[in-house]
């Protein structure tokens, strides 16, 4: 089965020194004024690279669903080159001020095959935890997860790292994202972040446009 999704970007791997525990490791925080790498059911999503709010820096990712239907799901990473028992770690920063309410994030991940990250092979699953549910009452909220990786005999060799919007019928004031992080125990993993516009244009590519709907 295949998804289809907006906006996707090509491959362009993002690493950084690989920190203990991790074989492979990346990390973004949207200063280079980047946004996706693509989403399922979310034409009706609003995205932008914003300096209004940011965990770390001056730029985070901007999300506001503005035509409410589904869930949609934005893809902010795509781990390529995994095999049975990989070992993936991912987490962002979201910023929320609902607190305790809708609109909300989630973090989440599906599998992917052939390097395609359009080839839908199956959930994988995420946290429960939602953000603005930080009993401190802080408005930043770190959301984490661990996926140990399954091919499904072989079938699929990818996992993408998604952010869920759950919005309320009375509208979506919109959330921000920052701090991305990505580490994999698996030395043959490639993670792919988010490229910058220069680089898409270097490369010759469309670039990824603040809202976009499919035909």
């Amino acid at each position: 089965m295949i998804r289809s999704t907006t906006a996707v970007a090509a491959a362009l791997l993002c690493a950084t020194p690989a920190l203990a525990g991790f074989a492979n490791q990346a990390s973004y925080g949207w200063e280079d004024g980047g946004t996706i790498l693509g989403g399922y059911n979310n034409d009706g999503m609003f995205y932008e690279n914003s300096s209004s709010e940011a965990y770390g820096g001056t730029q985070s990712l901007f999300l506001q669903e503005v035509d409410l239907g589904g869930t949609p799901q934005t893809f902010v990473a795509h781990i390529t080159g995994l095999t049975d028992g990989d070992i993936i770690d991912g987490s962002f920063w979201a910023w929320d001020d609902s607190l305790g309410a809708s609109s909300s994030l989630r973090i989440w991940g599906s599998y992917t095959s052939g390097g395609d990250i359009t080839a839908y092979s199956g959930s994988a699953g995420g946290n429960s935890t939602y953000s603005g549910d930080a009993d401190n009452g802080e408005l930043w909220q770190q959301l984490s997860h661990t996926w140990t990786f399954d091919s499904d005999g072989g079938e699929r060799d990818g996992l993408v790292i998604q952010i869920r919007m759950y919005a309320n019928s009375g509208g979506d004031p919109g959330l921000y994202v920052d701090d991305l992080f990505v580490g994999v125990s698996s030395d043959t993993a490639v993670i792919t972040l988010v490229p910058a516009p220069g680089a898409l244009a270097l490369l010759g590519l469309a670039g990824i446009a603040g809202r976009r709907r499919r035909a």
